[in-house]
């Protein structure tokens, strides 16, 4: 008996160590959780369940580890990014960091949706400055001042101006290659007959198509399309009142009138990427290398796929108009500003941080084979196009080592803009841009993608355009563009 109640007794107590042992563990984990900083990332797109698990598992601990830092990642579906991130940003809502595009920084700054980061580049950024090099930053400087990342450092002549096309279904149709926008609407009106299944196109291309059609070289320079800067003349432009808009729009206004079109070129533009990648259209807007970042999604809806990228008017001058099309941009009211600095430097510090954050766990997600990287799933992580770095980029084992020699020398022979660097600011014009662009949204776009008949439709939106106030605003772009060009001199 005696025996026994000393053998409970032991039992006892040693459930009650082990439950006093696992409190101690908890309580230690939930020091050490209370003591990571937290740093909120708004990202456009959709959660994959494999970015799920990424983020909460292999992610997190390396964000710990290395940083001291929890990462949360806020995701909103691609068509409503941009006006959420506003409403967010507006509001005050705890957002760390934000990706937008470059072309938009003026606008960004002006809305005090962005700080001046070179403090938090000198004190936590300069791991980063090894792979993005500070001409690379000057990109993104108003008044002196870096106000965001140019996160894409890689070729980037003719931005904007190219076309990706499906090389598979333009070789089955007995065609070899895009030179004109005629060879466009050829490969849409044969793959339409031979290919019913097909969509058609998924993007109307207009900057590629006012390329082709210009009579000189044109970069867009106030927000978002309103405003071009020609190349030769050095002279700011209404692009929608062009002769080469004006030839885009008849282009494509033919292009629909042939039911090579759908409506939703129009009404759901800027889900013309997503589109392409079901594997049910002939093209998109291309970019350098553009073929490399859409291949593996699209692959996964159309195994036989192959993209090619191909340049209209091969020809004319190539411009480097820019550092890259993409920006990230800290918060003006960022809680957490310090932590999305290190955050970006901790990316770029090294190829392992890079490849970690942009395709996951080596072995389990891609493997490295005869110095190509091989996708072992199509999940996607941090996108590549967004952080692309030519100091650490690879390339995946079905693209051609034409295709990488063609990439690499990309800008070789290319242009730098006069405007590079220029970044227009809004402040004097605010409530005529807010006017002209609810023109050119209700009425303008839709005839840019040839939805409304350009004969009849295109003067009364001219019309409504100088009513809005687009020559008061192009003379404010030029007195701006002025002063810059003379300040470089």
């Amino acid at each position: 008996m005696k025996a026994r109640k000393m053998l409970i007794f032991l039992v006892l107590l040693i459930a009650s160590v082990s439950v006093m042992a696992g409190c101690g563990s908890d309580k230690k984990e939930g020091t050490e959780n209370a003591a990571l900083k937290t740093i909120r990332i708004l990202y456009p797109g959709e959660e994959t369940d494999r970015m799920s698990e990424f983020l909460k598992n292999e992610f997190a601990e390396k964000m710990a580890a290395d940083l001291g830092l929890k990462v949360e990642v806020v995701f909103v579906p691609w068509a409503q990014y941009w006006e959420q991130k506003d409403i967010m940003l507006a509001a005050n809502e705890p957002i760390d960091l934000y990706w937008d595009g470059l072309p938009d920084l003026s606008t960004i700054v002006n809305k005090k949706q962005a700080m001046a980061l070179d403090d938090l580049i000198e004190k936590y950024g300069q791991d980063m400055l090894k792979v993005l090099p500070k001409e690379q930053l000057q990109g993104a400087t108003i008044d002196g001042k870096v106000y965001g990342i140019p996160s894409a450092y890689a070729p980037s002549s003719a931005m904007y101006q190219l076309v990706a096309v499906r090389q598979d279904i333009l070789e089955a149709v007995g065609m070899t290659d895009i030179k004109t926008a005629d060879d466009l609407k050829e490969f849409a009106t044969k793959a339409k007959a031979k290919f019913p299944e097909m969509k058609g196109p998924a993007d109307i291309i207009f900057k590629p198509l006012t390329r082709y059609f210009g009579d000189e070289q044109y970069n867009w320079i106030a927000s978002e399309d309103l405003v071009v800067f020609g190349e030769d003349s050095k002279k700011a432009y209404s692009y929608y009142e062009s002769e080469a808009f004006q030839k885009v729009a008849k282009f494509n206004r033919e292009m629909y009138k042939a039911g090579l079109y759908t409506e939703d070129l129009t009404i759901k533009y800027n889900e013309r990427d997503s589109r392409m990648q079901t594997g049910l259209y002939l093209w998109v807007e291309g970019s350098v290398g553009k073929e490399m970042e859409i291949i593996n999604a699209l692959k996964a809806n159309a195994p036989n796929a192959k993209v090619k990228t191909y340049l209209l008017a091969e020809d004319k001058p190539r411009y480097i108009t820019a550092t890259g099309g993409e920006v990230l941009g800290i918060p003006v009211n960022a809680p957490n500003p310090e932590g999305a600095m290190k955050f970006i430097n901790w990316i770029y510090k090294s190829k392992e941080n890079y490849l970690f954050a942009l395709y996951g766990v080596e072995g389990k997600d891609y493997e490295i084979v005869d110095g190509r990287i091989k996708k072992l799933t199509s999940n996607e992580f941090f996108y590549e196009w967004m952080f692309r770095n030519q100091n650490y980029q690879m390339f995946g084992p079905d693209v051609s080592q034409e295709s990488i020699d063609k990439y690499k020398s990309w800008d070789d022979k290319a242009i730098r803009s006069a405007s590079l660097g220029f970044r227009f600011n809004n402040e004097k014009v605010k409530s005529i841009e807010t006017a002209l662009k609810e023109v050119t949204g209700k009425d303008l776009a839709a005839i840019r993608s040839g939805f409304v008949d350009f004969e009849t439709g295109y003067p009364k939106a001219i019309e409504k355009l100088k009513k809005a106030g687009i020559d008061e605003y192009v003379a404010e772009v030029q007195r701006q563009l002025d002063e810059f060009l003379a300040g470089k001199k």
